[in-house]
């Protein structure tokens, strides 16, 4: 018989000891006070209850904030080719131009279409010179999948900071993004963060016009009227001289006891800023987040070093929050919450109950009918099959994976499943034994020519276990995780550490009879 090297063996024991030693966290009474990178397997929102979330990405805002911009690029081509027009307009679906003079308007059809990708320039039939530009199909289908893998991301950073275990974070549809954060119970400050888009930018204040006169409507087009976040009013231009998106970091600091935001540009907002603050000393700056003036200090000197503090009636917590959303970055639309829904912890304990009892009925019926069927081979299955359980939970506490109700049913199939392959070895030893090879020899054969057959069938799991995992999302790819995982382990234990069993059995007793 084919005996396995020392390495081998040593190589085979020291798997076991660390999966059984990352399986531990989640048979121990007191998990609270484990070290960060030995933890539990992470339970999911049907097992430990929590919320989900159902959120709608606005769109039609984001539609019409992309055909202002597209208007304003209008106007700048027209202009620089001194083409005279009447009524520019836009909304969600479209800007429209007039233009009387075909020889212009022609040509102006030209400079458009080179304005973006995928834009369609038509002109009204009438004769009137009423041109209308928008997307086409396929550029909208992109610009919207863009967005919500965009949220998806932007979503997934700012719950990620706020520390709750395993969130799940996914689209869904053509607008939708799905939140599950297991464990939470009342995601109200969560829904706070996540309303607000967090779009931060800096204007100057017009000092030339009060907010009475701009009330009046004295008030140039390159000014407007906007709140701010104690209920006064501000007159500040319209377009920002920095914007937010050159923000690299944000930190909670303090100044003479109170909490301020400190912020970091990248290197475009760090010049940017200081050549605006440069030419606007003296001048007030407004901090505005979401259409709303935040902050609007003064400018006393030059700032050349890429960062500023934002100061402010903060609390901690508001200075904190206010961070966050600056590091987290600028949600490219606003969310709705569509649907909200929670799990209570009665409800997922009562799952957690129910799938421990599947499994350990299971297991048990397995063991029973493996003794039965194997004697002595069939108990040292049984041993491997522990073995199997406790590496899988320790890879699945290792890597973080979260557990749901689907893979806990993932598991329960595992374990009819990892016996498989030493049946497969056994039923081989037994032919051999009755075509009159001797026990060794018939060991040493079962062991290897169901090897292939083993790899084989264990392979056409695994890529059903793969397909899963990609095409699916929530449940199924929890499922897929575990079943892919079990497959891995089963494959080991089965064929590795029964082998070894069984060589020191035969090294030991030196059987003249097969316990089959």
């Amino acid at each position: 018989m084919y005996k396995l090297s020392l390495q081998k063996i040593l190589i085979i024991i020291a798997v076991c000891l660390v999966g059984i030693f990352y399986a531990l966290p989640n048979v121990l009474p007191n998990k609270e006070n484990l070290p960060k990178w030995w933890q539990p397997v992470n339970l999911g929102l049907d097992l430990q209850g929590g919320s989900s979330l159902l959120l709608q990405v606005k769109m039609d805002e984001v539609m019409r904030d992309k055909m202002a911009t597209l208007e304003d690029s209008v106007r700048q081509s027209l202009r620089e080719h001194k083409a005279r027009y009447q009524d520019l307009n836009s909304d969600k679906n479209a800007v429209t131009v007039k233009i009387a003079d075909y020889k212009a308007r022609d040509k102006a059809k030209e400079y458009f279409r080179k304005l973006d990708e995928g834009l369609v320039v038509n002109e009204d039939e009438n004769g009137e010179g009423l041109i209308t530009i928008t997307y086409n199909t396929q550029a909208i289908t992109q610009m919207k999948n863009r967005i919500i893998d965009q949220s998806v991301s932007i979503v997934r950073r700012r719950i990620d900071e706020l520390g709750t275990k395993e969130p799940i974070v996914q689209g869904q549809g053509t607008d939708r993004v799905l939140v599950q954060l297991p464990g939470v119970q009342n995601p109200e400050s969560v829904k706070i963060l996540l309303g607000k888009t967090a779009k931060m930018s800096f204007h100057l204040v017009d000092e030339s016009t009060s907010v009475s006169q701009a009330k009046r409507g004295k008030i140039g087009k390159a000014s407007r009227i906007m709140n701010g976040s104690e209920g006064e009013q501000y007159v500040v231009t319209r377009k920002a001289v920095v914007d937010g998106k050159d923000l690299t970091d944000a930190r909670v600091t303090f100044q003479d006891g109170m909490p301020v935001v400190g912020f970091r540009f990248n290197t475009i907002g760090g010049r940017k800023f200081a050549e605006v603050t440069s030419a606007h000393v003296g001048e007030r700056l407004a901090i505005v987040l979401d259409n709303e003036v935040i902050s609007a200090p003064n400018i006393q000197s030059a700032i050349t070093g890429g960062s500023g503090v934002i100061t402010g009636n903060f609390t901690t917590k508001s200075a904190n929050d206010l961070a966050l959303l600056l590091r987290s970055g600028a949600l490219p639309a606003p969310l709705e919450v569509m649907e909200e829904r929670t799990v209570g912890a009665g409800l997922g304990a009562d799952s957690i109950h129910a799938g421990v009892v599947a499994s350990i009925v299971g297991f048990v019926a397995v063991v029973i009918f493996m003794i039965l069927a194997y004697s002595l081979f069939g108990l040292m299955v049984d041993i491997t099959l522990l073995l199997n359980i406790a590496i899988m939970l320790g890879i699945m506490s290792f890597i973080g994976t979260t557990l749901t109700l689907p893979g806990i049913a993932g598991i329960i199939l595992t374990i009819g499943m990892a016996v498989d392959a030493n049946i497969l070895i056994f039923e081989r030893i037994r032919e051999e034994v009755n075509r009159g090879r001797s026990i060794r020899d018939a060991i040493t054969v079962g062991f290897t020519e169901a090897y292939r057959t083993i790899v084989d069938s264990n392979l056409t799991t695994l890529v059903a276990g793969a397909v899963l995992f990609y095409f699916g999302s929530g449940p199924v790819r929890g499922f897929a995780v575990t079943l892919t995982i079990g497959i891995l382990t089963s494959m080991f234990t089965s064929v590795t550490v029964s082998r070894l069993m069984v060589e020191a059995w035969m090294a030991k007793c030196k059987p003249t009879k097969l316990p089959l």
